[in-house]
Formats: structure tokens, sequence, C-alpha cells
């Protein structure tokens, strides 16, 4: 009989283990209750200290004051934030896609916090790997309106209380419009609008897939991983957001893989598409007499007159005449010296370190100077690429790389220079140049509006503020000669009529100092014409003319035409100019010129209006020209122009109907005593323009002239403006005949008659010299 076994003893540790599970379950819940105490005690702690969502319910996005060309293109914007605000209808679903698809893929499935991404975090972070934030779109508007940066438990809690807060008030489409709109992403642009503007200079509907991505992924990191300041980061953190969109279905492989491989064009701060900063500040400045530091903030939009491809135009004409004008002088020497190391591993950084202290230029590129010879210059640009310059880029300032140069002109390893692109028999090349020390200025007017198409106050706003075209006082010269034939046609002085261009001895007289008069080329030519002397430029027939006028009616007479009378000078220098004008002024008055005897104000500022579109200002509409109005009868008017016209033709300024091969150019030069300042003056029956040169300190400009450094100006100008305009009519009217002599006169003689001879004291030996031939009415084509 077998015997049973006794029974196992029982295992102590069984009930044990049972016990730490039970004791470590309750544990548990007591944590979450007490956590569960905690969070709510936390939540009625601080609810009421929750903001009221006013600034999300009734969102008022600061916006910029904005300044635009009367054709839509922003030349400016002013206030600490850059936003285009665009209602989430008008934002791309693709930009839409992107940002959620990188930022909160769950947007439209939670209510404001997403458990998954939170758990998600906190697993990623817990187990090594890539850090992660599980802030929602609806989290970070939250903080975004109404918290710090801060990273703390209260500041997470608040978000976490304020998101679902803001999601019972708002809708989806609500909250990403705000978030949008609003977030920061780099060089001051808030909102995507804006970021498509700065980073790409589009409009945020025609970006591609790779901007739209590259855009998407700003939001992490927008100061320091941005297209601009680091290419490469913001160019990791697209691939990022590509990789997202494809695995969500947003993009297809192929989408992704062109994406991959396009190459982005990124704009530089360098690049503005209109240079109209002196309008721009012209604009600012009228907004802010009106509304104060508002007009920074409250999305003011100001409509100019320009248009936008004048402008732009005006511009680099402007730039390539001061620029060539620059070249024929002396090399300054270099800006300054910065010490670079000797050791080669080092000196790139050192470089970009050392050029961060100057402002770069679109068209005179900052350098400095890795190597020096006279063979080869290598100088590293601000944007680091590394240049090479060599013979015709060189041979301007050899004299400042050879051992015998002085210490302030030599370039040496260390030198701060402008360089710029240059044309060569081969192409255009790079050079060693300078920044100018002389100014210009451009304006150009419709003269039947008076509004202005084109306005360029000087060489360079960032460096001077002074707008030479408005606030510019500055002796006319020759330029205001037609306005005294004018007033001598008015007397009878005709065209034909035979003027003595002779020594004049004037003696003292009213406290003026006695005067002797004389021609530019100290020649004279004794009886001339009144076209030839104005086609010459001869300043004893004008001095004559204001002798035969009289000083005071010679005045007046230009004031018809807009000038100040108080700003010209109560004596015979008035013939040669010798009073103050701006630019603007004398465009204006040579638009009285080409419209036909209308003086009409000139117009920058068309229209300015509030973020609704609403109209605060509007200038008055260009007023119906009738007769009852012209200042000057259209006869006097139609024979002056048939002088300005000889003027462009065989006159000082003949290179301008040559170069741009239409007769219907009218204008005339202007240089000052000793060269203090250069002009121009003319229109054509669309367009008057004007341009001067000289420095803001006047001296002279040595051996230079109206028609030698601004004519060139005009004609660059003028050929872009009157590209595709027809040739204008010269149309005499019934008031105009042919003389004897086959120039134009009054058909009907003025109250005194027709003067034949001025300024001899006996017959000259040739009283009719052949005068120029009379420009022929030009046929409409």
């Amino acid at each position: 009989m077998t015997q049973a076994s006794p029974p196992s003893p029982p295992n102590p540790t069984r009930p044990q283990s049972g016990k730490l599970w039970i004791t470590a379950l309750w544990t548990l819940l007591a944590l979450a209750l007490l956590g569960a105490i905690t969070l709510g005690a936390a939540i009625a702690w601080y609810a009421p200290e929750l903001p009221p969502l006013d600034k999300v319910t009734r969102y008022q996005p600061q916006q910029a004051l904005q300044v635009y060309t009367s054709d839509g293109v922003e030349i400016a914007q002013f206030g600490a934030e850059r936003r285009d605000f665009l209602p989430i209808a008008q934002i791309p679903k693709l930009m839409q896609d992107a940002v959620l698809a990188i930022e909160d893929a769950r947007f439209r499935e939670h209510n404001g916090i997403d458990p998954i991404g939170v758990l998600r975090a906190m697993v990623s972070n817990l187990t090594g790997g890539r850090r992660q934030g599980a802030s929602t779109i609806t989290q970070q508007v939250a903080r975004t309106f109404f918290l710090s940066n801060r990273k703390t438990a209260e500041r997470k809690l608040k978000e976490a209380m304020l998101a679902l807060k803001i999601e019972r008030s708002l809708s989806k489409d609500e909250i990403l419009e705000l978030y949008m709109n609003q977030i920061y992403l780099g060089h001051r642009a808030y909102g995507f609008g804006a970021a498509a503007q700065v980073y790409f200079g589009k409009p945020l509907a025609t970006l591609s897939v790779a901007e739209t991505a590259m855009l998407a992924g700003l939001p992490q990191n927008p100061a320091f991983a941005n297209p601009i300041t680091n290419l490469e980061r913001a160019t990791r953190r697209q691939q990022l957001v590509l990789g997202r969109m494809l695995s969500i279905g947003v993009i297809t492989q192929a989408q992704m893989d062109a994406a991959l491989i396009e190459k982005l064009a990124i704009r530089s701060p360098l690049q503005v598409p209109v240079h109209a900063e002196y309008v721009a500040e012209m604009a600012r400045q009228a907004v802010f007499e009106r509304y104060g530091q508002q007009a920074y903030s409250q999305g003011i939009k100001v409509t100019t007159s320009l248009v936008a491809a004048d402008q732009q135009a005006a511009y680099a004409a402007l730039r390539r005449g001061v620029l060539a004008f620059d070249r024929k002088q002396a090399y300054r020497g270099p800006e300054d010296s910065e010490d670079l190391p000797s050791d080669t591993a080092e000196e790139d950084a050192a470089a970009e370190q050392a050029l961060k202290d100057y402002s770069d230029d679109e068209d005179l590129r900052v350098a400095i100077v890795m190597q020096a010879s006279p063979q080869e210059v290598v100088a590293r640009l601000a944007t680091g690429e590394t240049l090479s310059i060599k013979g015709e880029g060189l041979r301007w300032v050899q004299a400042s790389l050879g051992s015998k140069s002085t210490p302030q002109l030599a370039i040496h390893r260390g030198s701060i220079i402008r360089t710029q692109r240059i044309d060569s028999k081969g192409g255009q090349i790079w050079a060693v140049s300078q920044w100018p020390e002389v100014q210009s200025a451009l304006v150009s007017l419709t003269p039947t509006t008076g509004r202005v198409r084109a306005l360029v106050g000087g060489f360079d706003f960032s460096e001077q503020q002074f707008n030479h075209v408005t606030q510019g006082w500055r002796q006319p010269g020759s330029s205001f000669k037609p306005f005294l034939y004018s007033a001598a046609i008015d007397k009878g002085v005709m065209p034909s009529t035979v003027v003595n261009d002779a020594p004049l001895d004037l003696p003292a007289a009213n406290g003026v100092p006695a005067w002797n008069p004389q021609n530019d080329d100290g020649q004279f030519l004794g009886a001339i014409s009144l076209r030839q002397a104005l086609a010459k430029s001869r300043n004893l027939v004008s001095v004559r003319l204001v002798q035969m006028l009289g000083v005071q009616p010679a005045r007046e007479w230009a004031a018809r035409f807009g000038f100040d009378i108080d700003k010209q000078p109560d004596n015979l220098t008035l013939a040669l100019g010798a009073g103050s004008t701006t630019p603007l002024q004398l465009a204006s008055a040579y638009g009285v010129f080409a419209n036909g005897g209308f003086v009409l104000p000139p117009v920058v500022i068309e229209r300015i209006s509030d973020a609704q579109g609403k109209v605060l200002f509007e200038a008055p509409p260009a007023p119906t020209l009738n007769d009852a109005d012209r200042v000057v009868p259209e006869r006097n008017l139609f024979i002056t122009n048939s002088l300005l016209q000889s003027v462009t033709s065989i006159g000082t300024a003949a290179r301008a109907q040559a170069t741009l091969k239409r007769p219907d150019l009218y204008g005339k030069t202007g240089t000052t005593n000793d060269s203090f300042d250069a002009w121009f003056a003319g229109f054509q029956s669309s367009l008057a323009t004007v341009v001067w040169t000289g420095y803001d300190k006047p001296r002279s400009l040595g051996r230079e002239s109206g028609s030698s450094v601004s004519l060139p100006i005009w004609i660059d100008y003028m050929g872009h403006a009157l590209k595709g305009v027809p040739v204008a009519p010269f149309t005499p009217p019934a008031s105009v005949m042919r003389d004897a002599l086959d120039d134009w006169t009054y058909l009907e003689p003025p109250e005194n008659g027709e003067l034949i001879r001025l300024g001899f004291d006996t017959p000259p030996a040739e009283a009719n010299p052949a005068p120029a031939p009379a420009p022929a009415p030009v046929p409409l084509r």
C-alpha cells in the first residue's frame, strides 16, 4: 500500500507579491487622485487669471504702413511687424496642409489638446528619440497672443486652458487663420503672406511645393533656421516637412522628388522690386503728420503716382550715370582696413565677421581683400563669394597696387573696397570701384496731369536721406533760359531775329558790382539768330534779352510757369539762371511747355486708405485743360518749343535725338558757373523729365557740363519710358506762320511789332545771317 506524500508547505512569497501589486496600484491611484486634485486646484487657481479672448475673437492684426506704386507694386513698409493679412480662404490649401503636416497633423480632430501627440512626445523624449514638442496649433495661438515663451509648468497649464477655451469660441478655420497671419517667421515677417514676399519676393498663392515646404518649416526656429540667415538649416527643415507631407498624403512621391531637387531662388535682402525710397519717405511723412504713431500699426495703405517700370528705369539710369562719372575721377582709396589672421584656416570666418560692420549694396558690393598684387586682387564679398579681379578690372586702380602707392590709397590684404560689374569687350567683369561723392536727382511727370511717374532723390537713400528733387534748391543755369526766350518772343523777338553775341561791360548799379558776362567757351559769335543762340546756349544773347525785357517783367514772366519769384535775382544775372529752383519745380515748369500752357501742381500721393480699403484721402483728379486757364499763349509755346527742338537736334543736346532716334524731343542743357550744377530738362509731349547732378557741398564738377553728365542719364531713362510711345506730331497752331527766312513767327505781330535786330549800335555787316533751319512739322506716325 502506497503511502501518500505529505502536502507541500505554502509559498510565503506569493501573498507578499500580491500585496505589493495591490499597494502599487493603490499608490498610483492615490497619486492620480492627488494629481487630479492638484490639477483641479491649479485650474481653479489660474482660471480667474486667464485673460479674455478679445484679442482672438476680435482680431485686429497689427499691420505696417504700406506704400505702393500706381500699378500696385509695393515699394515700402513702415512698422515693427511686416504683415500681409490673408483670410483663410485666400491662403492656398497646400500651404495650410504643409503647416498642419509639420506642426499639428491631428488639428482638425482634437479639441485644442492632442493626447496622442502628448503621449508620442513623452515616449520619444523618454526613450532618447528626437526631442519633440506636443503643442497644438491652438496652443501655439494661445501662447502667441497671451503668454510668454518661458518653459514653466504654469505657462504650459495656462496654455492648455486657453487652448480649450479658444476651441470653444472659434472654428478650426478661424484658429488656423489667426495662426497663419500672426506667427513670426523671421526677418520682420509675421504670417505666411509676408514671409512669401520676404524670402521669395512673390505672393503666397504662386509658391511651388518646395517653396511652400520651406515656409512651413520656419515656425520652429524662425530667427536662425530661415533661408536667408542659414540656408543649410532651413533646407534640412524643409526636407522634414516634405517627408511629413508625403506621409499623410498631401503630396505624391513624384512631387516630393521634384521638390527635393528644385533650386530655390531665395530673395537677397539687397534685392528690391522697385527702388523708390525717397518717395516712400515722402509718403511716410505725409501719413505720420495726419495719424501719428498709429500710422505704423493700423494697416494704412498709400498709393503713389509712380509707375513701377519707369521708377526702376529712373533709378537704374541715375546710378549708371553717377558711377560712369565717378570712374572718370581719381581713385580715393579703400574705405577702411581690417586685420586678417595669418592662418588661412581662420581667414574666412574672420573676413565674414569683419564685413558685418559695412553696409552692402546691390551695385557696389562691399568686399575685403584677401590677396593683392598689380596683376590680381582676390576679394571676398559679404555674401561669401570670392572674386578674382584682373586686367581691365584693375586698370583704374593700378596706382594703388604698386609698391610706390601712398598708404592711404594702397590696396592690400584686409582692405575694405567696393566692387562692381562693368562692361568689357568679352562681357561683364568684376572691377574695383568706390562709393561716389557726387549726387544726382531725376524726376519725371505727366505734363497733362501733374502726376509724378518717377522720382529718385539721390544716389542712395540709406547713405543720404536728403531729397534733392524736392529739397535741393540749386541754380538752374542755362536750363532757365527758355523761360526768358518765351518772354522775349511775347515782345516780338522771333526765331529769325538777329541778336548780337558780343562782349558786354555792365557798370555797377543798384548795389550790384560791375559785371562782364562771358560765354562758356570764352568766344563770341557776333550776329546770330535767336534759334542759333538757344541751340548753342549763348550767354550774351540771354543777357541782352533780359536787358530788353527789363529784369522785373522777366521775373514775372518766369513766375507764370510756377517759379518762386522771390528766389530769382532782381538783376541781370537772372539771364544766366542765377536764381534757385528744385528739380521738381523745374520739371513742372517744363511741363507747361509740354501741355500747352497750363500750370498743374505735381502729385505724388494719389490715395491713402485704411486696412479695410476705406479712402481717407484722395488727390483731386487732373483738371480739364481749358483755353481760359493758359498762362502762356499757344502761339508763344509753339515757337519756344520749336527752339527747344533745335537744342535736341543741332544744339548742345543733339545727342538726344541722335540716340533715341525720334524728333519729338525738346529740352535744354544747363551748367552753372564753374560747373557746380549740371542739368538737363526736357520733354516729349507725354513726359517731362529733369536730371540734376552736383555735389551736396557745391564744388566744381571739373570739365563736365549738363550735356556730358545729366543728359546721358535723361536719355537712358527716356529711352525706356518712351519705348512703344508713337512720335507725337509737332503741329503749328493757326496763329503762327512762316516768315521770309522760312522760320516761325506770329501770324498777327505783337503790339510793339516784330524785332528784326537786337543788341547792335549800328547795323551789322550781315544783318540777316542764314538761320538754323526751323523744325518742320512732324507727321503723325
